[in-house]
């Protein structure tokens, strides 16, 4: 504080010494008022209302301009958090937003994201596949069904057995007989003893429906009247034709007539 030395001889009254302490006063107040900030300090104004005794929130008091002045004489401790600047925030943001999707993709790769489906879907699924599986196993059996009946009876379906059913035949001469399936048509045509000059041929039933043409036949003989002779059966997949053995030939079962199979 500067001093200023008074004439000897003169007393100052204490008016004048109080005017001088507050003249003092207010010039050192002067010297400490902060001076007007620059254009480019950008000021935020505060929407909190002025109250009685509170300083605005962009207006600083002496006492927290001390401290921050004080703050900034010494350096920051290791362990003190410092406010970082945008940039850094920025880095921390955009670090934390990395480590968001990498969570996201490793929990997409664990299966996490993983939709549920309803069990109806499941059910629905096993159906259509054990429907396509049994079309397709049915096709294949009947592709090797066909096959077989090709390589045995051939195109038409042909069967030939050799029987002694008591026509000019004998164990040494049996009686021939060929069963075709001719267009759906079933023909039997018989060789007594073998020889096919005395041919008979006996007209069976019309076969009705899709690949009947393709049905194998096949005879079978045996004694459904009980009178001691050899009746011809005709096999025409589930369906059975007798002819009944009289008088040298066969003659196709009467209706009503009875027999045991």
């Amino acid at each position: 504080m500067e001093q200023r030395s008074l004439p000897a001889g003169k007393c100052v009254s204490p008016q004048a010494g109080q005017v001088n302490g507050r003249a003092t006063s207010e010039y050192e107040y002067n010297e400490e008022w902060p001076t007007r900030m620059p254009n480019s300090v950008r000021r935020y104004h505060s929407d909190v209302k002025h109250e009685t005794g509170r300083a605005p929130a962009d207006a600083q008091t002496f006492a927290q301009r001390d401290t921050i002045s004080r703050r900034g004489k010494f350096p920051p401790q290791r362990g003190t958090p410092q406010a970082q600047s945008p940039a850094g925030r920025m880095r921390q943001r955009s670090g934390d937003t990395e480590d968001i999707t990498t969570r996201r993709s490793n929990n997409a790769r664990n299966g996490y994201t993983r939709l549920r489906v309803h069990w109806l879907v499941h059910v629905g699924l096993a159906m259509v596949i054990m429907a396509v599986g049994w079309i397709i196993l049915s096709s294949v059996a009947d592709w090797w069904q066909m096959t077989q009946d090709d390589w045995h009876y051939g195109r038409p379906r042909t069967y030939q057995t050799d029987y002694v059913v008591g026509h000019d035949d004998a164990d040494a001469n049996p009686s021939h007989f060929i069963a075709l399936n001719l267009h759906r048509r079933i023909e039997v045509m018989e060789c007594p003893g073998g020889d096919c000059a005395k041919a008979k041929i006996y007209i069976g039933p019309l076969l009705v429906g899709s690949n009947q043409d393709l049905a194998p036949v096949t005879l079978d003989f045996k004694d459904v009247t009980a009178d001691h002779k050899l009746d011809m059966i005709v096999n025409v997949q589930n369906s059975r034709f007798v002819f009944i053995n009289e008088n040298g030939t066969f003659r196709p079962q009467r209706p009503g007539e009875s027999i045991q199979l």
